[in-house]
């Protein structure tokens, strides 16, 4: 029994729908599906406490890891490994204010989904030609305003870009599979994030593995983590196509007029060039546009349609070390970090909203949360399989069984 008087089967369930759902309705679903009595409250504060100590836990292993004690986990059987980078957002409000929500901030979270692959080695491009939903115009269209929005997609958007998903994978077998992932989410900033990464690797063996990758935007606090922690151990970095294809497009659509067939065409080819990884074709082609439309003015309005053709020319110029598409291909890598933008959608669906607000410990404390149950790797198993001391999170008969 914990000191709530709950054996760790009953507070297992409060805090797994403590992650999932909001409190209030955890606390109902717990009730309905249960029969336990538990406030919102007092779900918040198992759900903050269970989260506070996976985090101890992740910091403990970081510790363990900067001072060279960090034994490998387990062993790695895969012969590819990939880690994939990206960036949630959720808000904050002041602590110490009392009830309501004080000086209310968007912070980024960040995420990393650690995957073990399989995947095979090419001696030829296995996949030569760009995907087909990247040559769809309404799929493509559709990616530009979901990624520029925070991956704000409705359901009938989603339905509709799933059956072509569905049937681009059933036909193309050679790309590389995820076996197991394991997620980790915080939002301490990159020099913290950077060490929780290489140890969640250390731990699990990945380091080892013969290919791996690094995978992520161009954000330059990514390229540093990789350049700290997983440079040394081999890990080959890999723009995310995806958001390469973003800029391309929103340029092409600037240059030439969004929607208009000439746009269309401009897009495709320059699709094509980074899908070869001609690198110095498309800069190229973007400089000669960049030249046909000018230079923005220093302080240009986000609709200026030059602004977004030197945006994409800055993007391929400060990446293009990172873009050599088919060499990765060959070495049966991912380029791109669909993964981790999965993750990320799962993840904000408990923590990001217009009306949620929480304390910096809560958020950090809900994203280990989150995190663990995202895993595969059966953490949340051990966790609540192992004796532990538990202290108390709400007062003595405070918590009841449904009469």
């Amino acid at each position: 029994m914990t000191g709530e008087g709950y054996s760790p089967a009953v507070i297992r369930k409060v805090v797994r729908q403590g992650g999932k759902v909001s409190f209030a309705e955890a606390s109902a679903d717990l009730r309905e599906l249960c029969g336990l009595t538990i406030s919102p409250t007092h779900v918040q504060r198992l759900t903050e406490r269970v989260g506070r100590e996976w985090a101890g836990l992740r910091d403990r292993d970081v510790a363990a890891f900067r001072a060279g004690q960090l034994a490998v986990a387990c062993r790695n059987r895969r012969p590819a490994a990939a880690v994939m980078l990206d960036g949630g957002r959720l808000q904050t409000r002041a602590a110490d204010a009392g009830r309501g929500v004080t000086a209310p901030v968007w912070r980024e979270s960040k995420t990393a989904s650690v995957e073990s692959l399989h995947s095979r080695v090419a001696t030829e491009d296995p996949r030569p030609e760009p995907p087909r939903r990247l040559l769809d115009r309404p799929q493509v269209a559709r990616l530009a305003t979901e990624m520029k929005a925070a991956r704000g997609a409705g359901p009938a958007a989603t339905r509709a870009a799933e059956r072509p998903a569905r049937r681009q994978r059933r036909r193309d077998e050679r790309r590389p599979r995820k076996r197991v992932r394991t997620v980790l989410a915080t939002l301490q900033d990159s020099e913290a994030f950077g060490w929780q990464v290489a140890a969640e690797v250390q731990r699990r063996g990945l380091h080892q593995a013969a290919r791996k990758a690094c995978v992520c935007d161009g954000q330059k606090y990514n390229w540093t983590i990789w350049a700290m922690h997983l440079g040394v151990w081999g890990f080959i970095p890999i723009l995310d196509f995806l958001h390469l294809v973003v800029y391309l497009y929103a340029a092409a659509s600037a240059a030439e007029g969004k929607g208009s067939e000439a746009a269309w065409l401009l897009y495709e080819g320059w699709l094509r060039q980074a899908w070869a990884g001609d690198v110095a074709a498309l800069l190229r082609s973007l400089k000669e546009v960049g030249r046909r439309v000018g230079r923005p003015p220093e302080k240009a309005q986000d609709d200026d349609r030059r602004k977004a053709v030197w945006e994409a020319i800055g993007y391929v110029e400060n990446n293009k070390d990172k873009m050599d598409y088919p060499r990765y291909r060959k070495l049966g890598l991912p380029v791109s970090s669909a993964g981790v933008e999965s993750t990320i959608k799962q993840v904000n669906r408990r923590v990001k909203g217009s009306e949620k607000f929480w304390l910096a410990g809560g958020g950090e404390a809900l994203l280990q949360v989150r995190a663990a149950y995202l895993s595969e790797d059966g953490r949340e198993d051990r966790y609540w399989a192992e004796p532990r001391p538990r202290g108390r999170a709400v007062g003595a008969g405070r918590l009841g069984r449904k009469p």
